[in-house]
């Protein structure tokens, strides 16, 4: 019989991953018997390890790269998030079906909400605008959490318009697609920054001064976000801070992200708290 209490993360390759971590401390934090475990899942053998995990004791899980959009399709059910977004990063088991979720969004909104309360408050009655740097399956979770709370206008730049345009078709009206060399133009509309790609970083399409964008024309009150978290101080989140800008750094939204799926696995909503971010910054260390 499949113990009740058993989830995971898998993806290929997973060593890299930092959810056990956190789930394995809210595991003793709420004394709760039970595990979380890191899986590697080669691709071809992803569907036949999700269609039967809970003959491997498990009641759910993460799912991270590149398994995303396969486990939306192998899903009896989607939540809207998942269903909008196009991606699943968390399944759990109602009445013997596959249900599927994605976690990243709300990930996205609860660190934005801890870091910088009253970041989505409207200024002056202004349209709220933000703008996302990467058209990505990261980018796909930030427009669909940008809508979620109301903004109007959102700028998408992206090295291949193509695909940028591919993320306004499929989100609809209030998106605009931009290439980099208009990036900097669009910086005094905003009062969001999103980063979603890996320029700026080592080994990335590293730049002389770190990152390609001017701060310049952007107003003091503007908030610029990473969704990285490794280094904790991206190379944008530098260059944006040293302009003055509020900046907010992607750690939280990994930790956020976790929440939902540990409450729908262990039936206990965890706390995000000063402990569980430092497990994860000795980690780094």
């Amino acid at each position: 019989m499949a113990d009740k209490h058993n989830a995971f993360v898998c993806g290929y390759p997973i060593k890299h991953s930092r959810s056990p971590l956190i789930h394995s401390y809210w595991l003793r934090k709420y004394g709760i018997e039970g595990s979380y475990r890191a899986i590697e899942v080669a691709p071809e053998e992803f569907l036949k390890f999700i269609s039967h995990m809970s003959e491997h004791g498990y009641i759910g899980g993460n799912i991270t790269i590149p398994h995303k959009e396969m486990a939306f399709s192998a899903c009896k059910k989607l939540d809207p998030a998942a269903n909008a977004i196009g991606a699943v990063n968390t399944v759990w088991l109602e009445n013997g079906e596959l249900i599927g979720g994605n976690t990243d969004a709300y990930g996205f909104l609860a660190n934005l909400d801890a870091l910088v309360p009253n970041w989505d408050k409207k200024r002056d009655g202004s349209v709220k605008k933000a703008l996302v740097l990467g058209a990505g399956g990261a980018a796909r979770a930030i427009i669909y959490a940008l809508q979620q709370r109301g903004y109007q206008h959102i700028h998408i730049v992206n090295r291949t318009v193509e695909r940028a345009q591919e993320l306004a078709d499929h989100f609809g009206d209030g998106i605009s697609v931009h290439s980099w060399k208009n990036a900097d133009n669009l910086v005094s509309e905003v009062s969001l920054i999103v980063n979603t790609t890996s320029l700026g970083m080592a080994g990335h399409g590293d730049q002389e001064d770190g990152f390609p964008l001017s701060f310049a024309q952007a107003s003091p009150e503007t908030i610029a976000t990473d969704i990285v978290y490794v280094p904790l101080e991206t190379p944008f989140l530098r260059k944006a801070a040293a302009a003055g800008l509020k900046t907010a750094d992607g750690l939280g939204m990994l930790l956020h992200q976790a929440v939902p799926g540990f409450e729908k696995w262990f039936g206990v909503r965890p706390e995000v708290c000063a402990q569980t971010r430092q497990i994860i910054l000795d980690d780094l260390a």
